[in-house]
């Protein structure tokens, strides 16, 4: 889908296709499920236009716990109410929850194996490279020309949090009121 055409929203989804899509997203993402549950839920399903899936995102992200799993219940929950939350909660967390107990298992039984530490470093520098991907696709939105002054916000964290390591709190507190206050600026010129 070209950037300049306009998205046509899909329906509500039932709770059902909740519970189906958060288990292929779950499945999908060893290492990281949020390019997957970014790409299900914005461009194969529709269900969300890339800057509601950021400002989803972003909601999520200020909430103890998973961001990926928080977002579930909240678009779950907007979606079906409590019953959708649950069931896109539990279907993000069914398969993993079931593999991880399997691979624990297994890494019980094999983790002295040599090779293990080798293999290890290959999938993390594969879910690395599955999150970029995903913090790419989440930028873009933010540097359209209506987006004011979101994109020096994200830049600002990005140097707090990630070059200066200030501590994650001290970042939202400051940003939070920044953004807001900048915002209001931007949209009353």
């Amino acid at each position: 889908m070209a950037m300049s055409e306009p998205m046509q929203p899909a329906e509500i989804p039932t709770v059902r296709e909740l519970f189906v899509a958060f288990v292929l997203a779950g499945l999908s993402g060893f290492g990281g499920v949020l390019p997957f549950a970014r790409r299900m839920m914005v461009e194969q399903r529709r269900w969300l236009t890339p800057e509601e899936f950021n400002e989803l995102f972003s909601l999520s992200q200020f909430v103890p716990g998973p961001n990926v799993l928080n977002m579930s219940v909240i678009y779950g929950s907007r979606c079906r109410g409590p019953i959708g939350a649950i069931a896109a909660a539990g279907g993000l967390l069914a398969a993993p929850v079931a593999i991880v107990i399997a691979l624990a298992a297994l890494y019980g039984l094999y983790g002295d194996v040599g090779a293990l530490p080798r293999i290890l470093a290959g999938v993390a520098a594969a879910a690395a490279g599955l999150i970029i991907a995903a913090s790419a696709r989440m930028v873009q939105p933010l540097i359209s020309r209506h987006t004011g002054p979101a994109p020096f916000v994200a830049a600002a964290v990005f140097v707090g949090f990630g070059i200066l390591r200030v501590p994650m709190w001290w970042v939202i507190a400051a940003a939070l009121p920044l953004s807001i206050v900048l915002t209001v600026w931007w949209r009353g010129r």
